[in-house]
């Protein structure tokens, strides 16, 4: 494993060390080594240097995981701009907003993707805000890097406060989105505390496979500059040819989360008996959404391993991560136990803390913890008056220290004064073989307060569960009466965000 200064100073050394070495592959076939990585930042730092970006300067970007936005994350890391990556799910209103917030110099979109006009939106958002707009499709501006100015030489090992250099703005879709500041330390903690549990090699062919604008997305990126691993990148999943992909280049790190290990769970078995999907796969990495524990087996049954999961949010990517070494129980139910440098407390609801195994909010400390909001005001609620960040999720920690989110804070329905936990129903949901997914969601109801309700997506050849059959599925799983749903929808698939939670409130606004 590399080490260095920050993140530019890593890319260089990566491309010193093993300059012919694969980076990243994509689905057309281009193909980028370590070396061709480093001298592409160093051209589009001197193209965006041309327009003005340097130091501090705050470069908002939306693009899909391409090369050109891995060279992009490259090149405003070189300058030491402030760089304020955008998923491609937003659409005016939010990027308008985070425009006006971070007070955007600079903002970098693609002509139109995936239908959409990109183009049009940025140059909506933009108007009467001095903000300027670069449209990128396959080429970023270029320029001769002898014109630039020397690297930042800023140390994030040093004591103290680092530079902020991102910009990660949450996927709320319910409020505004809330801006969180992180610096390269932030990055490095949380890519660390990742590839030492999965025992990532110079020989790992990573799936990526999500937006490279999630957080996640420069969590990875730097694995492979410390680790000399190649991506394979597409630049929006899609089952019909993402898999054939990842097979194609043997993958053998085969992320990202839940709805990406049920999607290749259901290819192997549509396989012929003996054919393997991913002869050498080695883990299936989790995160971004919660897992159902039937899901690690049934992964491990297909493909020989399971999923190695970890927790963590927008503003404390990879607080836990298991080993994939772990024990099966393990890794199938919980999320694993802090990584290095990083400390978990559990809260329980009358502000005390929780004793092992029992229920409360999950808080943290560690240096992948968010430098704080960009709108400071949101920082008082964010953090206790001990400097825990509060998560908003509710967990347990057992005796070895793993963690098991139970549920959200927000995410419990309250039927007659009684709190339903909805993973925990979901959980033995997904255990029926003929629920494919589902969530639970609350409802309005006059007479109770909220009632539960049960969304399912049926396998594909599979008869739908009925009301009935999945009561009474339920009750042989031992969940009591009082929390049985009392609504069953059938929808032919589950919205969802690039990181693959779950959108409840488009449920809850369709069935409500």
């Amino acid at each position: 494993m590399l080490e260095a200064r920050n993140i530019w100073e890593l890319i260089v050394r990566r491309a010193e060390e093993t300059p012919d070495r694969g980076m990243a592959v994509d689905e057309t076939g281009r193909r980028l080594t370590f070396a061709a990585y480093r001298d592409a930042c160093e051209r589009a730092a001197a193209g965006l240097a041309a327009r003005g970006v340097g130091e501090g300067t705050v470069v908002s970007w939306v693009q899909p995981t391409t090369l050109e936005a891995m060279v992009l994350f490259g090149a405003l890391r070189r300058l030491g701009a402030v760089q304020n990556p955008i998923l491609p799910i937003y659409r005016e209103r939010e990027v308008g907003f985070i425009v006006r917030q971070a007070a955007t110099a600079l903002l970098v979109v693609p002509s139109t993707w995936r239908g959409f006009d990109y183009e049009a939106m940025a140059a909506a958002v933009t108007e009467g805000t001095g903000s300027e707009v670069l449209v990128v499709d396959r080429d970023l501006p270029e320029g001769d890097p002898a014109t630039l100015a020397p690297p930042p030489d800023d140390d994030m090992h040093a004591d103290g406060d680092v530079p902020v250099r991102f910009l990660y703005y949450t996927s709320g879709t319910t409020a505004e989105p809330k801006g969180a500041r992180h610096g390269d330390r932030t990055l490095r903690t949380a890519s660390l505390g990742m590839s030492e549990r999965l025992g990532l090699a110079a020989d790992d062919r990573f799936a990526f496979v999500f937006p490279i604008t999630h957080v996640a997305g420069g969590v990875y990126t730097y694995a492979a500059m410390a680790y000399g691993m190649t991506f394979v990148l597409d630049q929006a999943f899609d089952p019909a040819t993402t898999i054939d992909l990842l097979r194609r280049e043997g993958v053998t790190q085969a992320g990202a989360g839940t709805f990406f290990h049920q999607t290749y769970l259901a290819a192997q078995q549509a396989l012929p008996a003996g054919e393997r999907l991913f002869p050498d796969v080695r883990t299936f990495p989790g995160g971004g959404a919660p897992k159902p524990p039937s899901l690690h087996y049934d992964l491990k049954k297909a493909f020989g391993v399971g999923v190695v999961s970890g927790y963590g949010l927008t503003e404390a990517p990879i607080l836990t991560m298991n080993h994939h070494d772990a024990a099966d129980e393990v890794l199938a139910g919980t999320e694993g136990p802090a990584v290095a440098g990083t400390r978990l407390r559990i809260v329980t609801v009358d502000g005390k803390d929780a004793g092992v195994g029992e229920e409360g909010e999950v808080r943290a400390k560690g240096p992948q913890v968010t430098l704080g909001y960009l709108d400071a005001a949101l920082d008082a609620a964010a953090f206790d008056e001990e400097g825990w960040f509060r998560t908003g999720d509710l967990g347990t920690l057992d005796a070895e220290g793993n963690l098991t989110i139970t549920g959200r804070l927000k995410d419990v329905i309250i039927r007659k004064g009684e709190n339903i936990s909805a993973k925990e129903v979901e959980d033995l949901l997904f255990t029926h073989p003929r629920v494919a997914d589902v969530a639970v969601i609350g409802l309005p109801d006059p007479a109770s307060g909220e009632r539960a309700c049960a969304v399912v997506v049926t396998p594909a050849g599979e008869v739908p569960i009925t009301f009935e059959e999945m009561t009474a599925h339920l009750g042989e799983a031992g969940l009591i009466t009082r929390k049985l749903p009392e609504q069953l929808e059938h929808v032919d698939a589950l919205p969802r965000n690039p990181s693959g939670k779950i959108l409840k409130f488009e449920l809850q606004q369709r069935f409500g």
